[in-house]
């Protein structure tokens, strides 16, 4: 197929990469020039405006923001402009489900496609075309995209005909994860302070209760205090837990969990972790503790 990517971030690079690999006519836009050189260099077309990513059958968005996203395809030049009558416009990204809603309206009055696909996954797994992705939109859009999704995910979930779905579960599965991510630092730093050793009681966990690779891979982090680089920052995991609850504000959906994950972030960021990994919540129980923190 010949399709456009727009956002060559840590997760878009991989994602874009592992779309030229398999074969597609691939063309990225990305604002920063300089990151396009390495996948240029791969054979991919390097588009100098968004409209010339926009001129094939499908273009994939992965940014980070909802004010991204909405720059990109409402802005001058954008998206809805000069994407063709039924083309498809793929959202990786995870935004807010007002969003999601907007941009169907928005693709639909324009007669062309959209489809949400947020995905799961670190960079590393979208780099390994690993990601689990969870699209939704119309049956024969999401068909259409099928094998751009073989080509980033393992598995593909097509959950809905309604693609700000997608974008509900893509925010609950970050909320989920955020609370994994606390209750390993609270559970850490209580047996740390109490003389065991973190590693050790992570390898009790992974290899009985807890088998599940996000509590090795966080669990792992939060146990060596590897925060830096971030591979999915901190502010990016505040801005999740603020668009859940957003969510969940809609739907009358009290999340008293998700309201203690936002006071985490903005105690972290309160102490200079802007720019740590999301995990870096983790820590925050040994220091309130009073604990020695790797």
């Amino acid at each position: 197929m010949k399709v456009g990517f727009i956002g060559l971030g840590q997760m878009g690079m991989g994602m874009a990469a592992n779309l030229l690999q398999a074969g597609h006519d691939l063309t990225v836009y990305n604002r920063t020039r300089e990151k396009s050189a390495a996948i240029v260099a791969q054979g991919a077309r390097e588009g100098t405006t968004i409209a010339e990513a926009c001129r094939g059958d499908a273009v994939f968005t992965m940014l980070p923001d909802d004010n991204a996203v909405e720059s990109v395809v409402f802005g001058a030049g954008g998206i809805i402009e000069n994407l063709a009558a039924g083309a498809i416009h793929i959202s990786s990204s995870t935004v807010s489900v007002a969003l999601a809603e907007r941009l169907s309206e928005a693709h639909t009055t324009a007669g062309q496609h959209f489809v949400a696909a947020p995905v799961f996954g670190r960079p590393d797994v979208a780099a390994s075309g690993n990601l689990f992705v969870v699209a939704a939109g119309a049956p024969a859009a999401t068909q259409t995209a099928a094998p751009l999704f073989e080509a980033i995910g393992q598995k593909t979930f097509v959950i809905s005909e309604t693609p700000k779905t997608a974008n509900l579960v893509k925010l609950s599965g970050n909320f989920l994860l955020g609370c994994v991510i606390e209750s390993l630092g609270e559970a850490i730093a209580l047996v740390g302070k109490g003389g065991v050793d973190p590693q050790q009681y992570l390898d009790i966990l992974t290899s009985t209760l807890f088998g599940a690779p996000v509590y090795k891979i966080y669990g792992t982090l939060i146990a060596d205090g590897n925060f830096a680089p971030a591979g999915f920052a901190a502010q990016l995991g505040h801005k999740d837990i603020r668009l859940v609850l957003a969510a969940a504000e809609d739907l009358r959906v009290p999340l008293p969990i998700a309201s203690l994950l936002h006071d985490r972030f903005l105690t972290l960021f309160a102490h200079g972790g802007d720019r740590l990994d999301w995990s870096a919540i983790g820590a925050l129980a040994a220091k309130d503790a009073g604990a020695t923190t790797p």
